[in-house]
């Protein structure tokens, strides 16, 4: 169990990772914009690839009728997501750290992997329902207005992850670096789970 045990905490401390990198990132490219436009999104705030980036998107869809793209303060998850984050991290390093003193059962790793898909799950619905009130609640007064075939209003929605032609935008929408350690460290507490379940079986049957 000890083995499991680092490895749980190893999984645990890579969502740290979140504090630094971007945890999802979106790129608009269009014929007029050489250089596509992009904005990384972090789970305390939203910050454009270079300095005018949010400046120019926010630019662009004012004439379309998007809001602007929020600020820090102007959604509550930028505020709860880093706590929930802190608080997964703890919890896996004290399980890790009771595993290895075999405190605990190697199950309370898969316990944690679960909380935390969860909660993945919850924050990936959420920044869905974001997308699509972000391209979908367009100003009625908008200086251009686009609709479908049927007359409804156009949905500038973004993917929430892959590609998408929006007009004549090329729009990515992929995990970040963030991202990507986030799913490293719950793979690794699935090993830690394997692993313990390994050790525990071998020792029964001995």
């Amino acid at each position: 169990m000890k083995k499991a045990g680092i490895i749980m905490i190893i999984g645990s401390l890579l969502l740290l990772g979140l504090f630094k990198f971007p945890l999802w990132n979106i790129m608009l490219g269009a014929p007029q914009y050489p250089e596509p436009l992009g904005m990384n999104i972090y789970i305390d705030g939203i910050k454009g690839i270079t300095e005018f980036d949010l400046q120019n998107i926010d630019g662009l869809n004012h004439y379309i009728g998007m809001k602007t793209i929020p600020k820090p303060e102007e959604m509550w998850e930028f505020s709860v997501f880093p706590k929930v984050i802190l608080g997964m991290v703890i919890l896996g390093v004290i399980i890790g750290l009771l595993g290895f003193f075999e405190k605990v059962s190697y199950k309370f790793f898969l316990g944690w992997f679960l909380l935390m898909s969860v909660l993945g799950v919850l924050g990936m619905y959420d920044f869905n329902n974001w997308l699509i009130d972000y391209g979908s609640n367009l100003d009625p007064n908008a200086i251009i207005k686009v609709t479908n075939p049927d007359g409804s209003p156009m949905s500038y929605k973004p993917p929430l992850i892959g590609y998408q032609k929006l007009l004549n935008f090329d729009v990515d929408s992929w995990p970040h670096v963030g991202g990507y350690l986030m799913f490293v460290g719950m793979a690794l507490t699935l090993v830690a789970f394997w692993l313990g379940r390994k050790l525990t079986l071998a020792k029964t049957n001995t």
